[in-house]
């Protein structure tokens, strides 16, 4: 019987704390509890989280890793605000990557099971988008089904690097596939604009299919201006009841 040696086990405890504060911390943050700019004052998180000091201290470093907290040169950290064209620069650089994502994808080629699973994924989509009109739990549920193809889609080109600068680029504030989905809710325009992003997920699974690089990699490209464009309707109007972490974003001008 193997033992595990008791700093080890107090180690991953440690670790989980830390996990734990951080996301705790992330939610409070993109809830509006913390406020851009605003100076985070350890001892109060400490006592809201009912935490020691290591672990809070340890999760507001990967937080400023992560780009939500910024470090001050008097010490501790500041809620961190944001530019429109930080976001959009986020956006770009994920659009970017999951291309190139696509593009080796299609050149390496992917086994015929993961292409059956991404189309199974994208069945579901379907299902979700035969609805008339899309209430919050099909919301819900297209948010899921879309992370889980770009997941799939990270996946495809084979290898870790690929798919690890790809997860540290959808860290990013705002970056990731379905940052600003929730925004579209009870939107008239709402269901028009996810059918055209199904689209374009069947036709670059097509195009990774058949092999055809250049031609996936443009699509993706693409299909990150759908999140440029919800950016832009973010900050001009945002609903903040839906998503108060659009506060945390400076519109230009």
């Amino acid at each position: 019987m193997t033992t595990i040696p008791v700093d080890a086990e107090a180690g991953d405890a440690g670790a989980s704390q830390a996990v734990k504060a951080q996301l705790r911390l992330r939610e409070m943050i993109l809830a509006g509890e913390l406020p851009g700019g605003s100076r985070i004052a350890e001892l109060a998180i400490v006592d809201k989280l009912g935490m020691s000091r290591t672990p809070i201290r340890a999760a507001l470093m990967r937080l400023e890793q992560e780009g939500l907290l910024q470090a001050l040169a008097s010490g501790g950290y500041a809620v961190r605000i944001f530019s429109e064209q930080d976001v959009a620069d986020a956006i770009e650089l994920r659009g970017t990557v999951e291309g190139l994502a696509a593009r080796l994808a299609a050149e390496r080629g992917v086994p015929e099971a993961v292409l059956d699973e991404a189309g199974a994924c994208l069945d579901a989509v379907d299902a979700v988008l035969r609805q008339s009109a899309l209430d919050d739990e099909a919301f819900t549920r297209y948010v899921s089904l879309n992370q889980m193809f770009h997941t799939l889609l990270a996946g495809m080109a084979g290898g870790t690097v690929i798919a690890r600068e790809l997860e540290r680029v959808v860290n990013l504030p705002f970056a990731s596939p379905s940052a600003f989905v929730v925004l579209q809710a009870n939107s008239p325009q709402a269901r028009d604009m996810l059918v055209v992003a199904q689209h374009q997920h069947r036709q670059v699974l097509d195009a990774i299919a058949r092999r055809e690089g250049t031609r996936a990699e443009a699509i993706m490209r693409e299909h990150s201006r759908i999140a440029q464009r919800n950016l832009r309707d973010a900050v001009q109007g945002a609903n903040l009841e839906r998503m108060p972490a659009v506060r945390l974003i400076r519109q230009v001008g």
